[in-house]
């Protein structure tokens, strides 16, 4: 990718972001992203070898940093002692997931075109990579669980899976509808309690 030319790139990635927020990534035409842009497809290749490069380009930071910060609350959740771990878990999860929200919101463009576009592209299943931290996660903390002496029934690891995609994709629905965030915040809150529950009746705590 050319570095020189920064206004040039300014332009094929605002361009790229719209072809593809409105068509998602495999309707969205080259063609149509470089006559935008306002420059031909060979000075394109100057700075992305291909449409997949520059989706990437457009979601790969925020997506990556989103991970990381979903990486790191589960570290500081297995960090604490098991008697926190059962006693915070309810509040922790809100607080990450407010922190998650918070994240979103300011890439929302970012994880719009991860949510609604990215079908084709490596990203397409980039949800289904934060279940499976999910359910890792869940399968830790019921340990925990029973070794402070609770009697946690055994749940099968494709509900769990069935449960955290569910618990996923309605994280991102707010993202994918448009919805304003102030409205979010208080869809997620019930999402939360509504998960919260769930899980303690499924477990049987």
């Amino acid at each position: 990718m050319k570095s020189n030319d920064g206004s040039t790139l300014q332009n094929i990635l605002a361009e790229g972001k719209k072809e593809f927020l409105e068509k998602g990534f495999k309707d969205a035409s080259l063609r149509s992203i470089v006559k935008q842009a306002g420059m031909t497809t060979g000075a394109f290749y100057g700075y992305f070898p291909d449409k997949a490069a520059l989706f990437k380009a457009l979601v790969s930071p925020a997506a990556e940093e989103l991970r990381e910060l979903y990486l790191d609350a589960m570290h500081s959740f297995d960090a604490m002692t098991e008697e926190q771990k059962a006693a915070e878990m309810h509040a922790y999860s809100q607080k990450s997931l407010d922190r998650i929200m918070d994240y979103v919101y300011d890439h929302l463009d970012a994880f719009k075109l991860i949510a609604c576009s990215s079908d084709g592209t490596e990203y397409e299943d980039y949800i289904d990579s934060l279940v499976e931290i999910e359910v890792e996660s869940t399968f830790r903390f019921i340990e925990t669980l029973r070794a402070l002496g609770y009697c946690v029934r055994d749940i099968r690891p494709d509900l769990v899976h069935i449960v955290a995609s569910s618990y996923f994709t309605g994280i991102f629905e707010p993202v994918a509808h448009g919805m304003p965030k102030d409205e979010a915040v208080r869809y997620i809150a019930s999402l939360m309690d509504f998960y919260g529950a769930g899980w303690d009746k499924l477990l049987g705590i």
